[in-house]
C-alpha cells in the first residue's frame, strides 16, 4: 500500500478497505489503466455530433476532425474549457458569497459583518463612502457593486486594477484584461463552439482572460468578502488528520468548498441544548472536522481540526465513525453514496446545485441558515447510537499546525504591530537569505502516490532557502507531515530560511486557505512590488508556483491567471495538449515572450523543484541581487 500514499493514515485505512472488500479512488483509477491515449493528448473531440472524432499523431490515420479542426484546435479548445469551468467553479462560490453579503447588510438570516475595517477598505476600491456611512450602508452598496461585476459587459474587474501598472498596460495591450465574469466565460465556450475560433493561439488569449476573471475576480472576490462576513483570519492552532476523529464524540465531518453553510454548522456544534442532546444520545460531545477546502475555511478562522484532503474522502468514511458527513459543492466524489451506504453514516447534500441519487438533502437556504445547521447536527447526534463499535477503526495519526497566514498578517509578523511591513521579506530576498518565494498548491491524484508530490518538492524548496506558502490539498499535505510547525524549520529549513523563521516564530510553509484563496498570493506578492526594491511587476520577481498532484480544471484556471499575472508555473503531468507540438511549444515557452509566464511539466518532483530554483536565480541575476549567502542543496 506504501506506493499510493506516502501518509501513514491513509495507508493503515487503505488495508482496511481493502480487508473489508470496500472500493476505493485507487482500485477504480487502476481498473482504468490503460487510460485512453488520444483523450491525455488532446487529440479527441467531442464537441458536435459529427464526432466524436480523433486525430491520429503517429500513424497514417485522420489529421483533422470532421469539420477541419486539426490538432492545434483541438487542444486549445480543450484547455479553454478546463479553464472556462474552473473559473465558474471559483466564481459562482463568490457569487454565493456576494449575495451573503448583501442579505447579511440587509440584516436578513443569521449572518452579520465581522471585519468592518477591511468592508471600508474594500469599499474605497469600489468607489464607495464616506466613512460616515454604517457598515449596513456600504455592505449594501458594495455587494451590488460586486455582483454587477459578474454580468457587465464592458469595463475592467475593480479587483484587477491592484496589479502593478505595468501588468494592468500590459492586459490591455494584448486584449486580455478581464471585463465581466460571467461575459469571460460565455464567451470562450462560444469561441470553443464548432465553427468559431480555430485559431489555437488567439483561444489562448481569451482563456488567459478567462483565467484572469478567476484570480482578480471571482476567486478574489470570494477571499475578501469572506473575510468580511466571517472575519480575517489570523494564525490559528489545530490538528490535522484522521486521528481527530473521537471514538466517543459525534463525528460530523464537513466537505466542500464553499463555507456558508459550515461556518453556521461551526456555531451550531458549540449550541448547549445540541450538546446535551449528543450526552443524551450517549456521546461526550461533538467534533467538527472537515475534508478538502472547506476544511480549510473553518480551519483558518477556528481552528476547527482537519480530517484529511481529497484523496481521504473515502478513507474518513471507512473508519466507521463518521455519524455525518455534510458536503456542498466541488470535489465531492459521487462513490461516496455507495459507501457511506457500508456504514452507519448520513450523507447529507445541502445544495442544489450538486445532489446525489439516495442521499438525504437539506436545502441550505441563508436566510434559515442557523435552522439548518441545527438540524443537520441533529441528524448526526440521533445517528451516534447507530455506530457499530467493532467497525470502529480510527488511525491514531494527526499533528499540530498552525495555519491562517494572510497578507494583512504578513505585515504584522513581519514589522510589528505598530509598523507593519513588507520591508523584511523583500530585505530578506534582496540580501540572499531568501532565494525567493513559491506557492505550491492544489489537489490529489491517484496516478501520483498521494501527497508525495506535494511533500517531496516543498522540502528540497526549504532546503535551498526557499519560503513555501500553501493552500488547499497541499496545504494539508504539509499539515499531516508537520510542515505547518514552527519547530519543522530546524528540521527542514536552510541556514537563510531557518534564520527568518527563528526570528518571526513562524513555521517555514505558510498555511493560506482554502483554492480561492490562491488570490492572497496575488496580493501578497502586489505588496512585495509596493514595497520597492524587486522590479515593478509580477515578472520580474523570483517566485514561481507548482501544482504537483493536479486534478481539477479549477487547477488549470489558477495556474493559467498566475502564468497571465508573470509567474513560472509548474505542473506535474502535463495538460492535454501533447497532440500539438505548436501549442505544447505556446505553453511552454512563448509565453514567457508574451505575458512573462510559462508552464514547465515535470512528474519528477526533484526535478522539478531543480527547475523552479534554476528559475528564481535568474530572476534574482536579472534584478543584479546579491549572490544567496548560502550554497544550494540540490538532490
Amino acid at each position: 500500500m506504501k506506493e499510493k500514499s506516502v501518509d501513514r493514515a491513509t495507508v493503515q485505512m487503505l488495508q482496511i478497505a481493502k480487508s473489508e472488500q470496500l472500493e476505493t479512488i485507487w482500485d477504480r483509477w487502476e481498473a482504468q489503466q490503460p487510460q485512453c491515449g488520444f483523450g491525455q493528448l488532446g487529440l479527441c473531440c467531442r464537441i458536435c455530433n459529427m464526432g466524436p472524432c480523433r486525430i491520429d499523431p503517429f500513424g497514417s490515420g485522420p489529421k483533422r476532425g470532421v469539420c477541419g479542426a486539426d490538432a492545434d484546435t483541438f487542444t486549445a479548445r480543450h484547455i479553454a474549457r478546463m479553464i472556462a469551468a474552473g473559473t465558474a467553479a471559483h466564481s459562482d462560490h463568490g457569487r454565493d458569497v456576494a449575495h451573503t453579503l448583501l442579505m447579511a447588510a440587509e440584516g436578513k438570516g443569521s449572518y452579520r459583518i465581522k471585519d468592518s475595517q477591511k468592508l471600508r477598505k474594500i469599499a474605497v476600491e469600489f468607489g464607495i463612502g464616506p466613512d460616515s456611512k454604517s457598515d449596513a450602508e456600504i455592505g449594501k452598496s458594495l455587494a451590488r457593486k460586486i455582483l454587477a461585476e459578474f454580468g457587465q459587459q464592458e469595463g475592467e474587474l475593480t479587483f484587477s486594477h491592484r496589479a502593478p501598472k505595468p501588468r494592468q498596460e500590459l492586459w490591455r495591450k494584448l486584449g486580455i484584461m478581464p471585463r465581466g465574469i460571467d461575459r469571460e466565460v460565455v464567451e470562450t465556450m462560444h469561441r470553443t463552439t464548432m465553427g468559431v475560433d480555430t485559431d489555437y493561439y488567439n483561444i489562448i488569449l481569451q482563456a488567459m482572460r478567462t483565467a484572469l476573471a478567476d484570480g482578480w475576480g471571482g476567486s478574489m472576490i470570494s477571499t475578501e468578502l469572506q473575510d468580511i462576513l466571517f472575519g480575517t483570519p489570523t494564525p490559528i492552532r489545530s490538528r490535522v488528520n484522521l486521528g481527530v476523529l473521537k471514538k466517543d464524540e459525534v463525528n460530523v465531518v464537513v466537505h466542500g468548498h464553499e463555507p456558508l453553510l459550515s461556518e453556521m454548522l461551526v456555531v451550531a456544534s458549540r449550541d448547549p441544548e445540541l450538546r446535551k442532546l449528543a450526552q443524551q444520545n450517549g456521546a461526550k460531545g461533538i467534533t467538527l472536522a472537515g475534508i478538502c477546502c472547506t476544511a480549510n475555511e473553518i480551519l483558518v478562522r477556528h481552528g476547527i481540526p482537519v480530517a484529511g484532503n481529497f484523496l481521504q474522502q473515502e478513507l474518513a468514511l471507512a473508519t466507521g465513525a463518521v455519524d455525518a458527513m455534510v458536503v456542498d459543492v466541488q470535489c465531492v466524489m459521487p462513490a461516496l453514496v455507495s459507501l457511506s451506504q457500508c456504514f452507519h453514516t448520513k450523507l447529507i447534500a445541502t445544495s442544489s446545485k450538486a445532489k446525489f441519487p439516495n442521499v438525504e438533502f437539506v436545502e441550505f437556504q441563508e436566510e434559515h441558515a442557523i435552522e439548518s445547521a441545527k438540524e443537520i447536527l441533529r441528524r448526526a447526534i440521533e445517528n451516534f447510537p447507530k455506530r457499530e463499535p467493532r467497525r470502529t477503526q480510527i488511525p491514531d495519526e494527526s499533528m499540530d499546525m498552525i495555519a491562517g497566514f494572510t497578507t494583512e498578517s504578513v505585515f504584522k509578523f513581519l514589522g510589528g504591530r505598530y509598523r507593519a511591513t513588507f520591508r523584511p521579506l523583500n530585505d530578506a530576498i534582496m540580501d540572499g537569505r531568501l532565494r525567493g518565494a513559491v506557492g505550491v498548491v492544489g489537489c490529489n491524484n491517484p496516478n501520483t502516490p498521494h501527497d508525495w508530490g506535494h511533500l517531496t518538492l516543498t522540502q528540497e524548496l526549504l532546503k535551498n532557502d526557499v519560503l513555501v506558502v500553501t493552500s488547499g490539498c497541499s496545504a494539508i499535505a504539509d499539515a499531516k507531515c508537520g510542515l505547518l510547525r514552527p519547530e519543522a524549520a530546524y528540521q527542514y529549513a536552510g541556514p537563510g530560511l531557518k534564520e527568518i523563521c527563528e526570528t518571526v516564530g513562524i513555521p517555514p510553509v505558510l498555511h493560506v486557505g482554502a483554492c480561492v484563496d490562491n488570490s492572497r498570493v496575488l496580493t501578497t506578492l502586489m505588496e512585495i512590488v509596493s514595497e520597492g526594491g524587486l522590479g515593478e511587476d509580477f515578472g520580474r520577481l523570483p517566485v514561481a508556483g507548482s501544482a504537483p498532484e493536479w486534478m481539477s480544471e479549477k487547477a488549470v484556471a489558477i495556474g493559467f491567471y498566475f502564468v497571465a499575472s508573470g509567474a513560472l508555473v509548474h505542473f506535474n503531468t502535463p495538460f492535454p495538449t501533447l497532440g500539438s507540438p505548436k501549442m505544447h511549444k505556446l505553453l511552454t515557452e512563448d509565453l514567457e515572450k508574451i505575458v512573462g509566464g510559462k508552464f514547465i511539466f515535470e512528474v519528477d518532483p526533484l526535478k522539478s523543484a531543480k527547475a523552479i530554483l534554476a528559475h528564481l536565480d535568474k530572476k534574482r541575476a536579472e534584478l543584479k541581487l546579491k549572490e544567496t549567502m548560502y550554497t544550494p542543496v540540490y538532490a
